[in-house]
């Protein structure tokens, strides 16, 4: 039996007629523009989306308070630090302190071997009192000689050298005196106390050592820890708004950040501006004050300091995910009355956290996509989710524009 045979034209004929049909169906079944792109044609309809909706999280956009922060980065400073030197040389006999303890003002920190001190003040003591003695004796002396010099008795030099003695005793007496208020003071030199009350450091001398007033290094360090402050940087363009706001008596809040922004560490209040802009950097350094009762802030911690310059309010807000951004353009997937999806441009003013300002293109209540931006397109239909808000309040979209 003889078999059938195409002639070879025919086949390929045939065959490139086949691959033309199949790409046609395929370029009509899918559109080869990515799903979400503001240029998607918009002929895709219902039917392209799917008649049951595109499963989405929308948020609403609102009206609330928003504030304008600016942030510099800065580092906790105490706002007293004192490092403790003796003021008298002598052997360090007791330490009435731990490393690490939080200390009041006047707590008793050190003791210095006191014997040399008080020695000398008995010398001085004892000197002022011979001398105190020796100055009443010529007071009498002056007395009898101004009662005699009249009877010519005595003659009137006995009385004037007698007068010039008593003053020579007098200012030896006060020599006396201020070498017992001197021997005084360097004994209660001996007992060291806490000029302010803080937290102290690492011990840096050990009893038994001797120590002296010269001494470079001190002996152990206090830093005030409640208030206390951070000192930040901002740029000289933010200067003028933050001086305006001084100058017209407002009290500036400040807020310290982990240096990751991770987490808000304490509230506190803008104190002072520097008096200079640094010129290598355009920065002005600025310090705040905070209460640390808790001590969440430590001395030379880094952090982000964030100055609210204003509030606005009654503004519309959108969460931040809701708004989409492109190489020329800034927008959001709108949902309309039965759900359809709109592409709209938006104008963005301040972002703060996770919510944004939206200054243009977007009322109070309107809906758009917030998760799921990239399965939907223009005229696409949708089925919103509203986290806080019933299925039915949901599914009714947004205000058309």
């Amino acid at each position: 039996m003889n078999k059938l045979r195409w002639p070879k034209g025919a086949f390929i004929s045939a065959l490139l007629v086949l691959l033309l049909v199949s790409g046609a169906y395929v370029f009509q079944a899918r559109d080869p523009r990515p799903p979400g792109d503001p240029k998607a044609g918009k002929n895709a309809g219902p039917e392209q989306a799917g008649e049951i909706g595109i499963p989405v999280v929308a948020a609403r956009a609102r009206r609330g308070d928003i504030g304008v922060y600016f942030t510099g980065l800065g580092a906790v400073t105490p706002i007293y630090t004192v490092m403790v030197h003796s003021r008298v040389d002598g052997e360090l006999l007791a330490v009435h302190y731990r490393e690490g303890d939080m200390v009041k003002l006047n707590d008793l920190l050190v003791e210095i071997d006191p014997r040399p001190f008080a020695a000398a003040l008995v010398q001085a003591q004892g000197a002022l009192m011979r001398d105190q003695a020796l100055l009443a004796n010529a007071r009498v002396d002056v007395a009898r000689y101004r009662t005699l010099v009249p009877l010519k008795a005595v003659p009137e030099q006995t009385l004037a050298t007698q007068e010039a003695t008593v003053k020579q005793f007098e200012g030896v007496v006060k020599l006396d005196q201020g070498a017992v208020d001197a021997a005084q003071t360097n004994l209660d030199y001996t007992r060291i106390s806490a000029p302010i009350a803080g937290l102290v450091g690492l011990r840096l001398v050990d009893p038994g050592n001797i120590v002296h007033a010269t001494d470079t290094n001190p002996m152990l360090v206090i830093t005030q820890m409640d208030p206390i402050s951070v000192i930040f940087t901002l740029s000289e363009d933010q200067l003028p708004q933050v001086l305006e706001k001084l100058r017209a008596g407002q009290t500036l809040s400040v807020e310290a950040w982990e240096r990751d922004m991770s987490m808000k560490i304490a509230q506190g209040t803008l104190t002072t501006i520097d008096n200079l802009i640094d010129q290598t950097t355009g920065t002005v350094r600025i310090r705040a004050t905070f209460g640390n009762s808790d001590n969440a802030l430590f001395p030379n911690q880094f952090v982000n300091a964030r100055v609210l310059v204003e509030t606005k309010h009654g503004v519309v807000l959108l969460p931040s995910a809701a708004v989409q951004r492109s190489s020329t353009s800034t927008f959001v997937w709108a949902i309309n009355p039965g759900n359809t999806v709109m592409y709209r441009d938006v104008k963005v003013g301040v972002t703060e956290g996770d919510q944004s300002e939206i200054t243009s293109g977007l009322r109070a209540g309107d809906l758009v996509v917030m998760t799921g931006v990239d399965k939907v397109q223009e005229g696409a239909v949708v089925n919103p989710e509203v986290p806080g808000e019933e299925a039915g309040k949901a599914g009714r979209g947004g205000q058309k524009k």
